[in-house]
């Protein structure tokens, strides 16, 4: 018995220092080695302050200044990341679609006036599956793009070059669509025009 508690004991710390130690030491050199930016969280610098990353939308929802993410069920914040837990069906979410799709017309109207609900976009009006997802569709970024150019005062042929610069392809070229994002799109907009 008093060998079998010895092995065990052996096993976990053999077991935790290679496994709890060696083992991600390992993995953050090779990802620091092979990708540098992204191991550090992708993130964006502005005058040598990080002002955000890439991976995470920020919660520009009152500001017409700029692109909005996706609703989020977590304000927007990386340390609670998830979904909102309903159903398609639910009553509870037809509902909660309705208020987004309802603010979303309604701010982007005055700049659009021909606007109307079959042409708004599925993802301005429901969750992404994490709540700080930064990226939109292209359809959502043109909608949106009419209110930044009119808001900024810029050519609005000026922020269609900038989506399009900040538009990721897809995934490995063939999954899901092509997508906006609005935290990089947001921080070359400040870029352009204060």
């Amino acid at each position: 018995m008093r060998k079998d508690l010895i092995r065990s004991a052996l096993a976990v710390v053999v077991f935790t220092v290679l496994l709890g130690l060696a083992y991600p030491l390992v993995m953050t050199g090779i990802a620091q080695v092979a990708f540098p930016g992204k191991a550090d969280g992708s993130l964006i610098t502005t005058g040598g302050r990080v002002t955000g990353s890439r991976l995470l939308a920020r919660d520009v929802k009152d500001s017409p200044r700029y692109f909005h993410p996706r609703p989020s069920a977590t304000g927007y914040s990386p340390s609670v990341t998830s979904f909102a837990n309903r159903g398609p069906n639910q009553r509870a979410t037809m509902m909660l679609t309705r208020q987004h799709l309802d603010a979303y017309i309604k701010a982007e109207k005055p700049y659009d006036p021909g606007l109307i609900p079959a042409r708004v976009p599925i993802d301005a009006a429901t969750f992404s599956a994490s709540g700080v997802d930064p990226g939109i569709s292209r359809a959502n970024a043109g909608i949106q793009a009419r209110r930044v150019a009119a808001v900024r005062h810029l050519p609005l042929a000026r922020v269609r070059r900038l989506i399009s610069e900040n538009t990721a392809g897809r995934g490995l070229g063939v999954f899901g669509e092509p997508g906006v994002n609005t935290t990089t799109l947001n921080h070359a907009l400040d870029q352009v025009a204060r």
